[in-house]
C-alpha cells in the first residue's frame, strides 16, 4: 500500500490512523508491518465499507481535509469496493539498528557468509553478493543503473539483489544510489583480510 510522505508523517505523529482504498479484494492482512520512510507502519484493521459509512471524522482520521475531498480521491475507481485500513506507527525500521552492528562475532560472521553463499547458489546469474558489496563500497552514491552496468547486470534484477543485502543490514539506500552500512563494511573488511 503506497503512503505518501505527508501521510506517513501524520501517522507517526498520531494524527492519521486510517486510510481508504478501492481494491478488488483486501490487499493487506491485519498485523502486517510495512517498512516505510518513517519506519514501521502496522495494519490494525481491514474492513470493506460502504460510501455512506465514511464519516467526516473518519475522513479527517485518514488525513483528508473533508469527507468530500476523500470521496473525490476514491471516485477514481468507482466500480471497486472501498476498504478502510487501520494504521499505526509501530516503531523504527529494525534494519537501522542491524546495520549499525559492525562488531561481528565469529559466529555472526559465519552466519552472514553462509547466508550470502546461499543467495549466490540460488541466483540464476551466478554469484553476485561479494561483487555487489565491493562495487557499492567502491562507489557509494552512484546511481543503480550505473552500478548495474559496471557489473554487467540488468538494473531491476540488480536492485532486487541490493534489497536482499539491505535486509541483512549490509547496505543502505541513499537519495541516489547506496552505501555500505557499518555492518557491510565490517563484513567486507574481513573478506579481504
Amino acid at each position: 500500500m503506497l503512503l505518501r510522505r505527508p501521510e506517513l508523517d501524520a501517522i507517526r505523529a498520531g494524527r492519521v490512523d486510517l486510510a481508504f482504498r478501492r481494491w478488488d479484494r483486501p490487499r493487506l492482512l491485519v498485523g502486517t508491518r510495512m517498512r516505510t520512510a518513517i519506519g514501521l507502519v502496522e495494519v490494525t484493521a481491514v474492513d470493506e465499507v460502504a460510501v455512506d459509512a465514511i464519516t467526516e471524522a473518519a475522513a479527517r482520521r485518514a488525513g483528508a481535509s473533508s469527507r468530500e475531498e476523500l470521496l473525490e480521491r476514491l471516485d477514481r475507481d468507482p466500480e471497486r469496493p472501498i476498504f478502510r485500513v487501520g494504521l499505526r506507527f509501530a516503531g523504527p525500521d529494525p534494519r537501522i539498528a542491524l546495520r549499525e552492528r559492525a562488531d561481528l562475532s565469529a559466529e555472526e560472521h559465519a552466519r552472514l557468509v553462509a547466508r550470502l553463499d546461499r543467495l549466490d547458489r540460488a541466483s540464476r546469474h551466478g554469484p553476485w553478493t561479494r561483487a555487489t558489496l565491493a562495487a557499492i563500497g567502491r562507489s557509494p552514491a552512484v546511481r543503480a543503473p550505473d552500478l548495474a552496468h559496471d557489473l554487467e547486470r540488468e538494473t531491476a534484477a540488480f536492485k532486487r539483489d541490493v534489497r536482499k543485502l539491505k535486509e541483512l543490514g549490509l547496505t543502505e539506500s541513499l537519495d541516489v544510489g547506496y552505501r555500505l552500512a557499518p555492518r557491510g563494511r565490517a563484513l567486507l573488511a574481513r573478506w579481504v583480510e
